[in-house]
């Protein structure tokens, strides 16, 4: 597919005192909103998705723009995200001609650079064309060496987490649905880059096996269409978005009293409690923590607010606690106002436990999602403390400090355990079978701890439809009978507290230990150290 260039884009006609192209910056790691909390707010300095699509759309409404030249660089977003921004582009570019410039010709840029009707690189640019794979270290085997076992007790075989720390490699199970869970990604990606580029999949899934090295070679198969430098791109009638100070100030609705959309978002482990900020720098349990107490609270809010008329819910979590899926998962079942779930980069496990009975279900088609499965467990340090003369006692009763690291279960705790995370599991099963109307046997078939894409989770009656954020509030609007542009607001806990906010999570935030989960050992959780390449 080869769009002829006009040369340099960027005449800036007789009498024309304005721009007639803008440049629009694309870089970085993209999180859908501003943090709801103020302190994580203040702190963040990245931009975000919705604030890109509301520039998308102030230059999409331009009467005096041509174009818009999209610089992707630097582009770190996983490829959920790279997807919304793709779907931004897309939609801009059904009103002006855009065109992507991307030096690094990697994955997840070339699905975002994908929305635009053109694309260009320099003849020096990357070219990083593998696929998608991932990549896990099991420490079992490094644990025992020191003194360290892993009791990990699952529903069932596909469920992976604490996998890593119990065993020294990978099961066949694990490895099936990982496998299972790249092609799914890659036959994503095959589908973006064929629609935006005008080929059939198997032409755009045949770009990974040939072998691409330069800008030339991509051009040459139709990936690209201009090998060229930014310079050669850009004139005088070209200015940074940021120049044009009519375009940054925000949309007004068209009928400001119809109503709004709440969105709560659900980010990070699901834990008991309040949400908060996991400081320490842990693969699997660092970051923000979505605490159900917090989430509850803000559901409740968009409940009373008498002019939220829908919920979105926004979901980028690999689950955690049972107990705090649950409680979230009833608020949502119960709301009287329409919920939709919008799926992240991840909704799995309790991730996707809470979304079971929204209206509608929205994910990427690169979710990681599904993990219908419950697992417990804890680290065992007996030999550990016997090599380095630890001793300890124990007063009372044994079942009381069956959690302690000090010995293993005994036979009777493990199946004490495991009776309990099976009624967790049929619980589970329970769930998703009535919210997506699918009997229990076909959700067993699909759970048993197994991860899926967004883009095999539609196949299969797990989610709705494909799309992310923007859908999902065009969905929720429709689902209350909204005006297209009804306003949306961030829904949070009405306050409560002495304290200003930001003090009351650095206070909770100092909390924070190593195992963020409470007492609790009962997890719908996936491992969410999957980080394809």
């Amino acid at each position: 597919m080869n769009i002829p260039f006009l040369g340099n884009l960027l005449d800036l006609p007789a009498g024309v005192t304005r721009p007639t192209w803008v440049v629009l910056d694309v870089t970085g790691t993209y999180p859908e909103r501003q943090p709801t909390q103020p302190l994580a707010a203040l702190l963040n300095k990245a931009d975000t998705i919705e604030a890109l699509s509301a520039k998308a759309e102030k230059l999409a409404e331009a009467d005096w723009l041509h174009g818009v030249l999209v610089r992707i660089h630097e582009f770190a977003a996983a490829p959920a995200t790279a997807h919304a921004v793709r779907e931004i582009l897309r939609r801009l570019s059904e009103k002006k001609r855009t065109v992507a410039y991307v030096p690094q010709l990697t994955m997840t840029a070339l699905i975002a650079a994908s929305g635009a009707k053109e694309i260009a690189a320099p003849e020096s640019a990357d070219v990083l064309l593998g696929g998608f794979a991932l990549e896990t270290t099991f420490m079992g085997a490094f644990l025992k060496k020191h003194g360290i076992e892993f009791e990990n007790l699952r529903i069932r075989e596909y469920k992976a987490a604490l996998t890593r720390f119990s065993q020294d490699h990978m099961d066949d199970a694990n490895r099936e649905q990982l496998a299972a869970y790249v092609s799914g990604l890659e036959a994503a990606w095959a589908t973006d880059l064929a629609q935006g580029r005008g080929v059939s999949e198997a032409e755009a899934l045949a770009w990974l096996g040939a072998g691409l090295t330069s800008a030339q070679g991509a051009a040459e198969a139709g990936l690209i269409d201009k090998v060229a430098y930014e310079d050669e791109l850009i004139g005088p009638g070209t200015r940074p978005l940021a120049a044009v100070l009519d375009l940054l100030m925000p949309k007004k609705p068209s009928n400001p009293k119809a109503g709004k959309v709440a969105v709560v978002p659900v980010v990070g482990g699901i834990v008991t409690g309040k949400s908060k900020n996991n400081p320490l720098p842990l693969p699997l349990l660092g970051g923000p923590m979505a605490g159900a107490d917090t989430v509850v609270a803000a559901l409740k809010h968009a409940r009373e607010d008498r002019a939220t008329k829908a919920i979105v819910v926004y979901v980028n979590s690999g689950g955690g606690s049972a107990l705090a899926s649950d409680l979230i998962w009833r608020e949502i079942a119960t709301s009287e106002k329409p919920v939709v779930v919008v799926m992240g980069e991840y909704a799995a496990s309790g991730g996707y436990y809470l979304a079971t009975h929204a209206d509608k279900i929205v994910a990427s088609p690169y979710t990681l999602t599904g993990s219908i499965g419950v697992v417990s467990g804890k680290p065992v340090t007996q030999e550990f403390n016997q090599r380095q003369g630890f001793r300890p006692e124990r007063v009372g009763r044994d079942r009381a400090l069956m959690y302690s690291p000090s010995r293993p279960y005994t036979d009777e705790e493990r199946a004490h355990i495991e009776k309990g995370i099976e009624e967790v599991y049929g619980r589970f099963i329970s769930r998703v079978a009535e919210g997506r109307d699918l009997s229990q046997e076909r959700v067993d078939e699909l759970g048993r701890g197994r991860i899926w894409s967004g883009h095999d989770a539609l196949e299969l009656g797990l989610v709705d439809e494909l799309g992310d954020l923007h859908r999902g509030l065009e969905l929720a609007r429709e689902l209350a009978d909204l005006p297209a542009d009804a306003p949306t607001w961030n829904a949070t806990p009405k306050k409560q507290g002495p304290f200003p906010e930001f003090v009351e999570e650095a206070a909770q935030a100092a909390q924070v230990g190593v195992w963020p989960f409470g007492r609790e050992r009962v997890l719908t959780w996936f491992d969410q150290d999957v980080k394809v390449r």
